[in-house]
């Protein structure tokens, strides 16, 4: 599909039922019923064997689902990983106000880094009238783009490019983002560097990041040490924990690069309850440039991403196709390093 075609309404299919899906999972249909709108009493294997069957046979509850295909409710669906992040927040406002141009409501959900729960959410939000959606990165559940191809329901995923082209997508590259700070630091004459991202699984900006340290340090014939690559939930607290156990090693590094500004804050944190001084004792850097880290003394050296770019271009795509007109399928936005005080040459 080219950058202008128009997305086309499928067919209705043949549909499912909830005893089908019963019968594939190998459970009754009360049990599938749980597992769709009381999941937590449900085990986790057998809600993921029903979420499974779901998928296959692309199930929706209640008839009136196949009626959604041809009404407009003019509300988009956003479903992030977590309302903890400042900047899922920062994304879906810019997101809403292009939205409420053009008349449309946005409707928000979270799933936790759990992609099983992200194609539940989803499948809710179909049945309940949902015209489009918004998805954060590029991970998601098989299931997740057969049901959204079976409900003709448009989708647009934000802070990253689909690098096969099989999805619409809205971001940045996120290994550039800290491949290009990683290559700063090791400008300054850093050989020993420490990482502090989120857990990859499910998340492949963290991935990506974490692949863009170590592609610059293998570029300089450089290489992480493990023990030097900390993973923690995005929040202060944890990430300044996170950087007192690599402070705590027999060969801490000089030079910290943090996958997001939230983590660079925290470990500046660490190091100042550990009485070293930025960037005199140790370089720390963020991505994002938040507020959070502009305004730390020093300032926190920074990659610049689109932030409010990504949820104004998202808006903006999924109106085009919702009402028929020409669109963009695929937009990477450039990215920028910030240079501030936390980053120096390493002590001799």
């Amino acid at each position: 599909m080219n950058d202008a075609e128009l997305i086309a309404t499928p067919e209705a299919r043949p549909r499912s039922g909830a005893k089908d899906v019963a019968q594939l999972a190998g459970v009754s249909t009360a049990t599938v019923s749980r597992a769709l709108n009381t999941p937590d009493q449900v085990d986790p294997v057998t809600r993921e064997r029903v979420l499974q069957a779901v998928a296959k046979l692309r199930y929706m509850p209640h008839g009136a689902a196949r009626s959604l295909r041809s009404q407009r409710s003019k509300m988009i669906g956003a479903v992030v990983p977590s309302f903890d992040y400042a900047l899922y927040a920062r994304t879906t406002s810019a997101l809403q106000q292009r939205l409420d141009q053009r008349g449309y409501a946005l409707v928000l959900a979270e799933h936790h880094y759990d992609l099983a729960s992200e194609l539940r959410v989803a499948g809710q939000l179909t049945q309940h009238g949902v015209d489009a959606f918004v998805f954060v990165g590029l991970d998601h559940h098989a299931g997740l783009f057969s049901l959204l191809e079976d409900y003709g329901r448009p989708y647009v995923l934000t802070w990253g490019v689909d690098p096969l082209g099989r999805h619409p997508s809205i971001g940045f590259d996120n290994e550039a983002a800290t491949r290009e700070i990683t290559r700063h630091l090791i400008g300054l004459g850093h050989r020993r560097f420490g990482l502090l991202s989120a857990p990859v699984e499910g998340n492949d900006r963290a991935r990506a990041r974490g692949a863009g340290v170590r592609a610059a340090l293998a570029e300089a014939g450089l290489a992480l040490d493990e023990a030097c690559a900390q993973y923690a939930p995005i929040a202060l607290q944890s990430a300044a924990e996170a950087m007192s156990r690599m402070l705590a090693l027999p060969d801490p590094p000089t030079a910290v690069v943090a996958t997001n500004d939230v983590f660079a804050v925290g470990a500046m944190v660490a190091c100042r309850n550990a009485g070293l001084r930025i960037p005199e004792d140790i370089s720390i850097t963020g991505v994002d440039n938040t507020d959070l880290g502009a305004t730390q003394t020093p300032g926190l050296t920074s990659i610049r991403t689109p932030i409010v770019e990504i949820g104004d271009a998202a808006a903006a795509q999924l109106i085009a196709r919702l009402e028929g007109r020409p669109h963009e399928n695929f937009q990477s936005f450039p990215i920028e390093v910030v240079h501030r005080g936390s980053t120096a040459p390493p002590r001799r």
